[in-house]
């Protein structure tokens, strides 16, 4: 009788862990709410890569807020790298304990600042001619045009107020999204 309620329990916890893989498996954008379903995403392979992560990647984790997600955005794009856990959790001012648990899906890679995945950032709120110009597929022609407008119509105060300014094709603005970061 015992051993029968164990197997049932057993099969209960398995069809509930096969429900949540499925439904991890289902949604790329699935937020983790605990620790097992962490653990099955690991399992399913899900990786956050922390050094090129997004604000949408760091809210996948439980227990992150907004606030907290851009920081760590912040931080990566000014060039500093997370190297291990302990790097993460004194950027988000917590202990390593409280965020152990993120373990098994962070990923701490390390890009040269010339690699593909981490391009220098510019602003073009300050940015120089020179600088504009060695942006990949960026034109002599459209980075004065970034400075003209910059100086006439003021700062930009993202890519899609850049793109519509410039009258950019959505292409292009998304592939510029990679090499500039705003601010005053």
């Amino acid at each position: 009788m015992v051993l029968s309620r164990w197997f049932a329990s057993a099969n209960k916890i398995n069809i509930h862990t096969n429900a949540l893989a499925s439904k991890i498996k289902q949604d790329p954008y699935y937020r983790f709410q605990s620790d097992l379903e962490i653990e099955i995403g690991a399992q399913l392979g899900i990786k956050i890569d922390v050094n090129i992560a997004s604000v949408d990647d760091w809210l996948r984790l439980p227990g992150i807020s907004i606030t907290q997600a851009r920081s760590l955005v912040e931080i990566i794009n000014s060039g500093i790298n997370f190297l291990c856990l302990e790097d993460l959790a004194a950027a988000l001012g917590v202990s390593v304990l409280k965020i152990q648990s993120w373990q098994p899906i962070l990923y701490f890679a390390y890009y040269a600042d010339d690699s593909f995945h981490a391009p220098a950032k510019v602003n073009p709120n300050n940015a120089t001619l020179n600088q504009l110009i060695k942006i990949p597929n960026l034109s002599q022609d459209i980075a004065q045009q970034i400075l003209i407008d910059r100086e006439s119509n003021g700062k930009y105060r993202h890519i899609a107020d850049l793109q519509k300014r410039l009258n950019l094709t959505p292409d292009f603005a998304y592939h510029l999204m990679n090499y500039f970061q705003f601010s005053n």
